[in-house]
């Protein structure tokens, strides 16, 4: 195999906003009771919060936080999670079918957040709530006047404003499994109401539109509508979707090949998404862009309706989930926002145990690109060898993106050598300045495309590092089968 990578720095695709590597945590299964907060646990803070996860989650560089659902805000009363925790009432959960206890709410979700170093973004009830619920519940967080709401938050312990800037209205509002499946028009009407007196409340706040999950042919008038009601309400166009290596994700059962081919599927859902908001924008003569969110993202197809959703993730998805963030970098002028789901023990890269916890195969490559990510996304060129699956042909094998930290002159490479079985040697080349002295490199990688990380084996997928000299206008490297390499370089 021979690759070129061609990387001018000064072609500059746009700012790449760090909310892309956001994460969310829904109460379903694990995630929040026994993953985020368990009291009792050695490994718990005085607060109930896992100190083990937490520093995990640190390591992640999450700058942004989504919750509570997920198909549960839609059922969810945010006035059950908040006050004396022997006061709150215990719920039958319709969206997991679920007990739902409520000693985790909003106030011990900020105070997570605080402590992760995240901005908390709510999702507030569309389905069969209201709202007057919604803008109470953004009072609540945010009011500074001395109303029975925001007497009410200090009564609850907390003087200060939460500030919480992000919030979305409605999750997945497409969807026929939802609680208050709403038609396109429906959604946008509701959409520009709850947006207009929840910015009465507070003008700061930044709205996120539920806009597609069920990628059926109505996604095009679900973003059509909502641009021609509320466009100017919208700060972020949210969508979302899940991939996996089998049939009912619309893709070959087990079939490596057709899954590492998935990335056209994001292409092109991120580029329809891109284009409809750009027609309508320039039909309404909206003046500005509106960005998109793809607040919840990742891969899940193992398990379903169990309650649990424990997905256990292999190499193979590692690889996806680095193209995922390929995709996010490339599209950096319009992803503003991504919010892989979820973090713990569900569809997470972190599962846990009363005793311990492991780090998923998906954790590494998701750590390595929130840690070396650059300020700027580059268009890059690259050509070389190809693979074909029964619905493409001529793909490169090589799925790439590379970004600039121009205060540190550092340009950062981003590779997944797609082939099962063979090595890629790739020759990374600048067609203006030079190479100055050491390349990092930083190898995602396992014995099998089928292997995982567990707690008898947590290492099986890992990272490995090795630094070299590169000097010039180009160096060659021989990339692994089925790997994730990240170049962080030196440059002038």
């Amino acid at each position: 195999m021979s690759n070129r990578v061609v990387i001018d720095p000064q072609r500059v695709i746009a700012p790449i906003d760090p909310n892309v590597f956001g994460g969310f945590a829904e109460h379903l299964g694990r995630c929040i009771y026994g993953g985020i907060y368990e009291p009792g646990s050695p490994h718990a803070d005085d607060d109930g919060i896992r100190t083990d996860v937490l520093a995990a989650l640190k390591r992640l560089r999450m700058p942004v936080m989504r919750y509570p659902g997920g198909n549960y805000v839609s059922g969810y009363r945010w006035r059950d999670g908040v006050g004396p925790k022997e006061e709150r009432p215990t719920r039958m959960e319709l969206a997991w079918h679920d007990l739902e206890p409520n000693t985790f709410g909003t106030n011990e979700f900020v105070d997570f957040c605080r402590k992760l170093g995240s901005e908390p973004y709510l999702a507030v009830n569309a389905g069969d709530g209201d709202m007057r619920e919604a803008r109470d519940w953004l009072e609540y967080c945010n009011g500074t006047k001395d109303t029975t709401l925001v007497k009410l938050r200090k009564q609850h312990g907390y003087e200060a404003p939460h500030d919480v800037k992000y919030w979305g209205i409605g999750n997945e509002v497409d969807g026929p499994w939802q609680i208050g499946f709403k038609t396109p028009e429906e959604y946008a009407r509701v959409y520009t109401e709850y947006a207009k007196v929840m910015r009465w409340t507070d003008p700061s706040i930044k709205l996120l539109a539920s806009a597609v999950s069920l990628w059926s042919p109505s996604w095009v008038e679900r973003v059509q509508l909502l641009m021609e009601h509320a466009a100017k309400q919208i700060d972020y166009m949210a969508i979302h979707w899940y991939v996996g290596n089998n049939r009912e994700r619309g893709y070959r059962d087990d079939d490596f090949a057709s899954y590492m081919a998935i990335s056209e599927r994001m292409e092109d859902m991120l580029s329809g998404t891109e284009g409809i908001i750009r027609a309508m924008s320039s039909a309404l003569k909206l003046g500005h862009d509106i960005p998109i969110a793809v607040d919840e993202w990742n891969v899940w197809y193992r398990v379903h309706n169990e309650g649990k959703l424990e997905e256990i993730y292999n190499l193979e998805d590692a690889l996806v989930v680095a193209m995922h963030f390929n995709a996010f970098i490339r599209h950096a002028k319009s992803v503003k926002m991504a919010n892989i789901a979820q973090i713990v023990n569900v569809i997470a890269p972190i599962l846990t145990t009363p005793e311990g916890m492991v780090l998923q195969t998906i954790f590494h490559p998701f750590e390595l690109y929130s840690r070396t990510c650059g300020d700027s996304a580059l268009d890059v060129h690259w050509s070389g060898d190809t693979f074909s699956t029964p619905e493409f042909t001529g793909l490169r094998v090589l799925d790439v993106s590379a970004t600039l930290d121009t205060p540190g002159k550092r340009l950062t490479v981003y590779l997944v050598n797609r082939s099962r079985d063979e090595a890629g040697e790739t020759t990374i080349e600048l067609t203006q300045g030079r190479f100055t002295g050491s390349v990092k490199a930083s190898v995602v990688n396992g014995p099998d495309i089928k292997s995982v990380n567990t707690f008898e084996t947590p290492d099986a997928v890992g990272v490995r590092e090795q630094t070299f000299d590169a000097d010039g206008t180009s160096f060659t490297i021989t990339l692994e089968p089925h790997s994730v390499t990240v170049l962080d370089c030196d440059v002038a």
